[in-house]
């Protein structure tokens, strides 16, 4: 549920432990404007040529060949080795924006296409969400600071696939509630993870996670969905991170799709910012995401998306 933003400023106004924080953000930042170039030699989705609208994740979920899903380990790598790099990078000082550029041009010489970018419009080639930023966050001038938590979610379109992958960092000394709430949320992801495997139902995977959060004592965010991912950027599945009917299907080895689950420490309603694309907690409590793109194999699963 979005609300207009007037209300958060009249919420923060009001005497509440998560607004008080100096490490809420309440503004958006400055976004420098020029856009990046990508070499001719880089594949590019359709997207990057023509404005396009989000895509849809209904339908009937395609079920991937060998050559598919080697392609997609590729990509899924990638994303998942460029996303450790951030561990070197998040630091007290480090503006979101010189994150983006550092990112954007691995990516590149990795003769990858920043999948965000030029995405309905995305002006970035990274998401960059944090404290109470819950998902979508754009690259600004905001310098981190010591105690801020930042998702980083990245995703790489690499010889015609896409791979997706994002994760919470801490920023210099994070208290216990972070700490924890980073912890538990990565915990509750890879739960659901371990759900998956040919004949589970997706609905499954929502359960696990609500069922979880509740055990912990954490918000599960409804707003977002995990989806599937291939050739398409976003596409059928939709996951549903939530308790749910809606989606009853069941898994068959060659699908992908992601899981990725927000957890907050306060409230688990969010509002969406101006730029239509910034979403924060209400209540200015923070959240955290972690992200995996799953392929169901012929026994089970495999998480597409770690690291070397």
């Amino acid at each position: 549920m979005f609300i207009n933003r007037i209300l958060i400023r009249n919420f923060f106004s009001q005497k509440n432990k998560f607004a008080d924080s100096p490490n809420v953000i309440r503004d958006l930042g400055k976004v420098t404007k020029d856009l990046y170039t990508v070499p001719d030699h880089i594949k590019k989705p359709h997207y990057y040529h023509v404005l396009n609208k989000p895509s849809r994740t209904d339908g009937k979920i395609p079920i991937k060949n060998e050559k598919q899903i080697a392609g997609m380990r590729k990509s899924c790598k990638l994303a998942a080795n460029i996303l450790k790099m951030c561990e070197e990078i998040v630091k007290v000082g480090t503006t979101t924006e010189e994150i983006d550029k550092i990112l954007f041009n691995k990516i590149i010489n990795s003769n990858a296409y920043p999948s965000p970018f030029r995405y309905c419009g995305f002006p970035k080639s990274i998401c960059t969400s944090v404290n109470n930023i819950a998902c979508h966050g754009i690259p600004d001038d905001r310098k981190l600071m010591d105690g801020d938590i930042i998702n980083i979610d990245i995703t790489v379109f690499f010889e015609g696939f896409h791979g997706d992958c994002s994760r919470t960092f801490e920023v210099g000394n994070v208290d216990d509630v972070g700490k924890n709430l980073i912890k538990q949320n990565k915990e509750g992801l890879m739960r659901a993870i371990k759900i998956c495997k040919p004949g589970a139902c997706f609905n499954e995977i929502g359960a696990e996670i609500s069922k979880y959060a509740k055990e912990v004592d954490f918000r599960n965010v409804r707003a977002f969905i995990g989806h599937g991912i291939g050739e398409f950027f976003h596409g059928p599945p939709e996951i549903y991170h939530f308790e749910n009917n809606i989606n009853m299907e069941v898994m068959k080895p060659g699908m992908t799709f992601t899981i990725e689950p927000i957890y907050s420490e306060g409230s688990d309603e969010l509002e969406l910012w101006e730029d239509q694309w910034t979403t924060s907690t209400i209540d200015g409590s923070r959240t955290s995401q972690h992200e995996h793109t799953i392929l169901i194999t012929e026994n089970g699963h495999e998480i597409l998306t770690l690291p070397d």
